[in-house]
């Protein structure tokens, strides 16, 4: 995929690549592919083997999971600039919620974990910049969840 100037821009602001220099910026856009999807239509789904984390450029996406006899509960709504799926470039396992096109077409830029753990694998400095972000990210949302299920427990007692 050929970099735009406006991607460029974009990925500037995202927080996952803060620290990164320009030339960094560059080996991560060669190794992006666009992807858009229309509203509605799941970019993957809970349960999935993950094999790439994306980047939103254009639109929003909704992070779901299944409740069972609930339903569907939105966790998330993700706007340019925001990312998901990484866990899938560090491990193996399912994918714990689904991505979802939320309100008309999308566009993301995707970065498959064969590439980026090839890019980390060619790049040390740009590895551990990247990996300390990843740390960070997951720690927020494991602290997030953790202040999730306090409420959700607290609610529940209270019956």
């Amino acid at each position: 995929m050929a970099a735009t100037a406006r991607t460029t821009d974009l990925l500037k602001q995202v927080y996952l690549f803060n620290d990164l220099t320009q030339p960094e910026l560059e080996r991560i856009m060669a190794i992006a592919y666009e992807k858009t999807f229309a509203k509605e239509q799941p970019v993957f789904q809970e349960g999935e083997i993950g094999d790439a984390f994306y980047i939103v450029t254009e639109g929003q996406v909704r992070i779901s999971t299944m409740v069972p006899g609930v339903g569907e509960e939105a966790l998330k709504v993700l706007r340019p600039g925001d990312y998901f799926g990484e866990m899938a470039l560090i491990d193996d396992f399912p994918r714990s919620a689904a991505a979802i096109a939320h309100e008309g077409d999308i566009r993301l830029l995707a970065v498959y974990k064969r590439d980026f753990r090839k890019l980390m694998a060619d790049d040390a400095a740009m590895a551990n910049k990247l990996m300390s972000v990843f740390i960070k990210t997951l720690s927020t949302r494991l602290r997030e969840t953790n202040e999730k299920l306090k409420n959700i427990f607290a609610i529940a007692k209270a019956f």
